[in-house]
């Protein structure tokens, strides 16, 4: 493991009242924080649960770019960084432990600068040939194979089924060459990756469950079963 617990120490938070501590699960952070206790966690939740600025936050912290891309390679703009990535603390383990933050490989791919990362990491023009899920893949199989700390901001948005099932196979990769994936999705097939540890963020906050206990696996597979019990609330 590189990172074993993400952080807040109460010293660094003046006001719990101010966004983002008004976010139930990142108000988790504060104190003890979340213990990450497998290679690849997955944050799972509804949209405003706080999954996207949690992962944001490890990167700014971790030393990625939050547009994306790897560390030690900046844009030309330097960020300032979030109030949670300046606040943001490790607890390194024995992988990560003789990592230095400022050289420790890292990797943050989100969505809406996707293609911009892409063509920053040396890939050109040669993505105009393949969808935009391909060119996840090709990414995928590239530089997901060598120990590092990889962050994933709901991946899934480009991806179809079997592409899913390929970057479970990625993330797989990076586990057995000693590296560490933090990833935030709403995808239910990503989460039932073997071994992976999963924190669902509620309005109550951070909680580690079973991928067959998230509400979000159960609403799926009740949709499947039967789509009209949702759609006559939606189509009235």
């Amino acid at each position: 493991m590189i990172v074993e617990r993400i952080y807040v120490p109460d010293a660094l938070v003046i006001e719990l009242t101010t966004w983002p501590w008004t976010i139930s699960a990142v108000k988790d952070l504060v104190g003890d924080g979340a213990a990450l206790s497998a290679p690849v966690t997955f944050l799972v939740g509804e949209n405003g649960s706080g999954k996207s600025t949690i992962v944001e936050a490890v990167a700014e912290a971790w030393g990625v770019d939050v547009r994306g891309g790897q560390s030690g390679r900046k844009y030309s703009s330097e960020l300032r960084k979030s109030v949670l990535g300046e606040a943001m603390r490790f607890d390194r383990g024995l992988g990560g432990s003789t990592m230095v933050k400022t050289h420790a490989r890292g990797f943050f791919l989100r969505s809406e600068t996707a293609l911009d990362v892409f063509q920053r990491l040396g890939y050109g023009d040669s993505y105009t040939a393949v969808s935009h899920g391909e060119s996840y893949l090709q990414v995928f199989e590239d530089w997901f194979s060598v120990k590092g700390l990889y962050l994933l901001d709901e991946p899934e948005a480009a991806l179809s089924f079997t592409a899913c099932l390929s970057l479970i196979a990625s993330m797989d990769r990076v586990v057995k060459a000693g590296g560490q994936v933090i990833c935030a999705t709403h995808s239910p097939l990503l989460a039932s990756m073997p071994g992976a540890d999963i924190l669902e963020l509620t309005k109550d906050g951070l909680r580690r469950t079973d991928w067959a206990d998230l509400e979000l696996v159960q609403h799926w597979k009740r949709y499947l079963d039967d789509p009209g019990r949702y759609l006559r609330h939606v189509l009235e």
